[in-house]
């Protein structure tokens, strides 16, 4: 198991490194339409292919971003109803979503969108609009970000597991993992303690 866990530490540290990258392209992509905005109207000038890195950037900020979001256990969960379950239960719940859903999902859009990448490699498309940019990065996106949605897949499955077996505490419990409402809760809680700690 211990070298499953330094696996998943790898994956984690790959896909923090991405999440560092795609905070900085949401920047540049925000700098990049807010000139373009300025220059279009006040020069009456536009740049289609300026208008299409906008969307590129965007996307590659979700895509891309997907699997860090996953690490940061910012993904959408039912906290009302997984705050009622004990922590084995809800490590089994997210053990059959990885299995059962995540990964098949992950693959299946890997193996339809890696053909649509490799033609407009190999053809070199471009965009259809004057002075547009060409196709295949933006098509590179999609198995590129589902791999590494599958990849993190990969590292909270051993996280679940390892704690499921004894050797690891609870990944859905580290304060690092926990959203902001969690932190509040956990902060309030402690709040709490302390005051009738004082009494």
């Amino acid at each position: 198991m211990s070298s499953l866990l330094k696996l998943s530490s790898g994956i984690d540290r790959l896909n923090k490194g991405v999440g560092k990258v795609t905070t900085w392209l949401i920047l540049i992509v925000t700098i990049i339409s807010a000139a373009n905005a300025i220059v279009r109207k006040t020069f009456n000038v536009s740049s289609n292919g300026l208008l299409e890195i906008q969307w590129y950037l965007f996307a590659a900020v979700f895509l891309l971003g997907a699997g860090y979001g996953f690490l940061k256990n910012s993904h959408v969960r039912i906290d009302f109803v997984s705050g009622m379950l004990s922590a084995r239960t809800r490590n089994w719940i997210d053990v059959g979503g990885i299995v059962l859903a995540l990964f098949p999902f992950c693959f299946l859009c890997i193996y339809l969108s890696w053909p649509l990448f490799v033609q407009a490699f190999n053809t070199g498309e471009m965009s259809s609009n004057a002075g547009g940019l060409i196709r295949w990065p933006v098509y590179a996106l999609v198995p590129l970000g589902f791999g590494l949605l599958m990849l993190q897949g990969v590292s909270e499955l051993i996280k679940r597991l390892s704690f499921l077996t004894g050797v690891g505490e609870d990944p859905l419990s580290s304060e690092e993992t926990m959203s902001d409402e969690e932190k509040e809760l956990l902060e309030l809680e402690k709040i709490a303690q302390q005051a009738q700690g004082a009494r």
